[in-house]
């Protein structure tokens, strides 16, 4: 007979097949492991050297980007603890649209250093109330360093836009900047409404058309759709429109039923009177004054025979999404069905024409006049991969401009603040009594990473440029920084290069409470997976 072992402890507790991680070397070291891991990933694309990264996602797809943003969304992270960081990025991305790289970079560094602190014997809850303390201090210090008269930034200033987009946009593109800057300040300040707070991301489009390179790059008031129009008009100028959201075709007059036919003639007087009843509903179209006919769906071909006829150039937007913004960008009420259209639901364009990029026929909408609500980037590059990358970086300076209109305030960029912070945080944890201090020392410590991995990416001695910068803040010179391109510290109000101050508040003070989280957790019960045979997820949708 054999002898069963009764099993004890947590094993009599749990279902058999999970696994049971606790205390700091199997639970906390473990889970700051997989955050230095991953911190390990995208600190090598911070900063505008920073190295891109190849991703091939499940669905074959590549992507060639330093966004960390991208490259934690398309990378599966499968670990608990890092994808707490994963989600603090993503938080970042949402909130601000840029500095998701310096959240996960930081959150990682400020966990190594816990590391430190655990092996020399402090308890995490002890690490936590100094790391708190420090970020709450940290806020208080970022206030300070707020550039003087920054404040009253006006938004609709092209240079002030620039001079403050111009960090977020280098750090993706790096050399590019000179030219995206005032094509993105452009296209953001020409859809800025009355009250710049209400600012609309979504309303500066990127078209990216392969070809060409980044000085054919331009911006366009209205809509670029990439399509050719349907039929031979090609050209409208001053044009009233009108939108159908159902689509132009036969199947809007009402014979919806089943005809009996008896002989030749009922056959022939059936479809002429069909092709009246068409006749008749776009002369209705061509009388209210509209010179375009927008579709959402199938255009027939005997309403196009007809529109071609009353002289009405014929356009089809397949996308709803699309559909929407061309009724923004026009003025437009899209009609249901197809019937004449009253004055007040047309809408307007200065000029609606097919022109030909690249090899590619695309359907250009011009609003000049009055405040359009839509403008669009055209990007132009000779690859994918670097379209989409450049897609990236005008959205992260879309998003920068959405966040200067709510908060225009700015720092220092280019490691400065980082320095500042680094050492008034030291100062302050002299004043600290209890093993609090040491973990606020790490907190400062934990700045130093920026201006390290700036330098090292760029290929500078780290340790000269850190101690370099030390010695000039500890002069008071608050404003100094790195010059990456010629590997030397320098005034940063003179190379005019500006951190948001919420960019920066946001991402520090995710990074810390992602580290905080990540801290928490002492124990790590995992169940046995559920059963059953894997299955590949369902593919991706549209991202539209």
């Amino acid at each position: 007979m054999g002898f069963q072992m009764r099993p004890y402890g947590m094993q009599a507790m749990l279902k058999e097949g999970h696994k049971h991680l606790s205390g700091l070397d199997e639970a906390v070291l473990k889970n700051i492991d997989a955050c230095k891991e991953l911190s390990v990933i995208t600190r090598t694309s911070l900063g505008p050297n920073g190295m891109n990264k190849m991703i091939i996602n499940h669905l074959d797809k590549l992507f060639v980007t330093n966004d960390a943003a991208t490259i934690v969304n398309e990378l599966e992270v499968q670990h608990p603890a890092a994808k707490i960081l994963v989600l603090a990025g993503k938080a970042q991305q949402e909130e601000i649209g840029d500095g998701a790289n310096l959240t996960i970079s930081f959150a990682g560094e400020l966990l190594q250093n816990a590391e430190e602190l655990i092996r020399m014997g402090l308890h995490p809850s002890e690490i936590i109330s100094g790391y708190t303390k420090a970020i709450n201090k940290t806020v208080e210090i970022l206030d300070e360093l707020v550039e003087k008269g920054s404040e009253t930034m006006d938004v609709r200033n092209k240079d002030e836009v620039v001079s403050r987009m111009k960090a977020a946009v280098a750090s993706k593109q790096f050399g590019q900047e000179g030219i995206l800057c005032p094509l993105i300040a452009d296209a953001c300040i020409q859809v800025c409404p009355k009250n710049p707070a209400n600012f609309n991301v979504d309303n500066v489009r990127v078209a990216k058309l392969l070809g060409g390179g980044l000085h054919n790059c331009t911006v366009v008031r209205g809509m670029v759709l990439k399509n050719d129009v349907i039929g031979s008009i090609k050209r409208m100028e001053k044009a009233k429109i009108a939108v159908f959201a159902g689509g132009v075709d036969t199947s809007a007059t009402e014979t919806k039923g089943t005809v009996l036919i008896h002989n030749a003639e009922q056959l022939e007087n059936y479809a002429k009177t069909e092709e009246a009843k068409v006749e008749e509903l776009i002369k209705a179209v061509a009388d209210s004054g509209a010179k375009v006919v927008v579709s959402g769906a199938a255009v027939g071909d005997m309403a196009l025979h007809f529109c071609e006829r009353y002289k009405l150039m014929v356009l089809k937007i397949s996308s709803k999404f699309e559909l929407r913004r061309f009724c923004r960008t026009t003025g437009a009420i899209a009609l249901l069905k197809l019937s004449r259209p009253n004055p007040d639901e047309l809408g307007y364009a200065d000029s609606v024409s097919v022109e030909e990029i690249g090899g590619v026929r695309v359907t250009v909408v011009k609003n000049e006049e009055g405040g359009n609500s839509v403008s669009t980037v055209v990007l132009r590059g000779s690859t994918d991969s670097i379209l989409d990358d450049l897609e990236r970086a005008v959205d992260d300076g879309v998003n920068t401009y959405k966040a200067m209109c709510r908060d225009s305030r700015i720092v220092p960029g280019s490691a400065a603040t980082e320095i500042e912070l680094a050492r008034k945080l030291k100062e302050f944890s002299f004043k600290e009594t209890g093993l609090d201090q040491y973990a606020i020392a790490k907190f400062a410590e934990s700045f130093e990473m920026v201006p390290r991995t700036l330098s090292e990416n760029a290929g500078l001695n780290a340790m000269e440029i850190i101690s370099s910068l030390y010695a000039e803040h500890a002069a008071g010179n608050a404003n100094v920084g790195i010059d990456l391109e010629e590997g030397a510290c320098k005034d940063v109000s003179t190379m005019n290069i500006w951190d948001l101050h919420l960019t920066k508040f946001f991402a520090l003070k995710y990074a810390a409470d992602a580290a905080c989280t990540v801290l928490r957790v002492d124990q790590i019960i995992m169940a046995k997976p559920a059963g059953g045979p894997k299955r590949d997820p369902p593919a991706g949708m549209d991202e539209d």
